[in-house]
């Protein structure tokens, strides 16, 4: 029941940062609980898999690398669902950081 309510508040953070002038579109419900969905599975399986191997460059920039792989992944996400756009590497950068703060806000009210 946890799992079905935190890909709802990710889909609705998705569906949020949508409707800001950032660069990033998403078709529908259905496109932002895909995305939702396929985000998590990046953000499981890969994700730590990136930071143990750019470890070194995370520790130079202080942990500011973490932010570049967050955007990456949330980039990545949309060339694997169709309906979720993002215009570009920045527009990733601010997306991730927003759905970050909107699903972690979101998530404390599961508890």
């Amino acid at each position: 029941m946890k799992l079905i309510i935190r890909i709802s508040i990710t889909a609705l953070a998705l569906l949020i940062v949508s409707k800001l002038p950032i660069g990033i579109e998403i078709d529908g419900l259905y496109s932002a609980l895909v995305a939702s969905v396929i985000l998590g599975l990046l953000n499981a399986i890969v994700r730590p898999i990136l930071i143990i191997l750019t470890f070194p460059i995370t520790i130079v920039t202080l942990g500011l690398f973490i932010f570049v792989i967050n955007a990456l992944l949330f980039y990545y996400t949309a060339t694997f669902v169709d309906g979720f756009y993002v215009s570009g590497f920045l527009s990733a950068l601010i997306g991730s950081i927003i759905v970050s703060i909107i699903s972690t806000f979101g998530n404390k009210f599961i508890k």
